[in-house]
């Protein structure tokens, strides 16, 4: 399920299909699971907390956030502002970021566009 799920999340059918990175055994899978779901869970706490995407460390929630998706795939500043993008879109991945928490899609892309902004 997580492969799945990753080679949708991070344009392996896309235009970037070639700089996708699928060699993981379940047990690597099962670590990317668990890190991706505390990453997303540290977005809510600091939504929750009132932070604003600007701040250093929702930034650095970016930050880890890149550098994971940095594991299957090599984004551009580009591709990665539209990977948050269908955060916001009607897609699969609004839907699992809202069903976390609301409005979470939204929190993560704007975050994501400004640390893109200033770090690719």
């Amino acid at each position: 399920m997580l492969r799945e799920y990753t080679l949708k999340m991070f344009g392996r059918q896309g235009e970037y299909s070639s700089q996708y990175n699928q060699n993981y055994s379940q047990e690597e899978q099962a670590k990317f699971k668990e890190e991706f779901m505390k990453i997303t869970l540290d977005f809510v706490e600091a939504k929750k907390s009132g932070l604003l995407a600007s701040d250093p460390i929702v930034q650095n929630l970016v930050k880890l956030h890149y550098e994971f998706v940095s594991k299957f795939w090599n984004p551009d500043k580009e591709a990665y502002k539209n990977l948050a993008m269908t955060y916001i879109l009607p897609t699969q991945y609004k839907d699992f970021y809202e069903e976390v928490e609301i409005g979470l899609g939204k929190y993560t892309y704007d975050a994501v566009v400004i640390w893109a902004n200033e770090n690719l």
